[in-house]
């Protein structure tokens, strides 16, 4: 028995066609953000264990490593303190060791070299990790101090390098917030310079005068 023209017609609405809209499938909701802040927590917990750890070097030893090292080691100690920074390493303590093992000009370059690498490091991973999940965390709570440190990123980067907060802290914080790349390299520069000129010169002269 054939289908009427009436059932016909109502099996052509019912089947899709070529032509009609399909209904997209809801997308899962992401885990990617929440995944990578809690990678960023591992890896801060992994680097205070290792802080708390490992034995840093004494004026001696550092000084005795650096008379025979050529540039690859030169460039292997800004590495190191980089990474150093990266974790909760106290800044003017590592300022003042380059300070007494290499001398104010060498110390101070190595200083402000790896305190460049080390904050821009720390506010890679911030950004990289961290910056997803804390903006759907907060939303617009702070939208407008997270607003206000866009707009002033220069200035807020160079005081905070320049204030008594840890240096690790404020890396990873200025990763956490929208401070651009731009003044966050420029800004890590310039607020870098005034602690290690003083705590490298200190280190120097406390060795010339003994």
């Amino acid at each position: 028995m054939r289908a009427g023209p009436a059932a016909r017609r109502s099996v052509d609405v019912v089947r899709p066609g070529s032509g009609s809209p399909r209904p997209e499938p809801e997308s899962p909701p992401t885990r990617r953000p929440w995944l990578r802040l809690a990678a960023l927590g591992v890896l801060l917990a992994g680097a205070t264990v290792v802080a708390l750890t490992v034995e840093r070097p004494g004026v001696p030893a550092l000084q005795g490593w650096l008379d025979d090292a050529g540039p690859l080691g030169w460039a292997a100690v800004v590495l190191a303190v980089s990474g150093a920074l990266m974790a909760p390493v106290p800044r003017t303590a590592l300022s003042l060791l380059l300070g007494a093992a290499a001398g104010f000009p060498a110390g101070l370059a190595v200083a402000v070299l790896a305190g460049w690498l080390g904050g821009m490091g720390g506010f890679a991973l911030g950004r990289h990790l961290g910056r997803d999940a804390v903006a759907r965390l907060t939303g617009s709570r702070v939208a407008r101090a997270d607003r206000l440190f866009r707009d002033r990123g220069f200035l807020a980067v160079v005081l905070a390098r320049m204030s008594p907060v840890p240096f690790w802290i404020v890396s990873y914080a200025a990763g956490l917030s929208s401070i651009r790349w731009l003044p966050a390299t420029l800004g890590t520069v310039v607020g870098v310079v005034p602690g290690a000129v003083l705590h490298v010169g200190i280190g120097a002269s406390v060795v010339g005068w003994l």
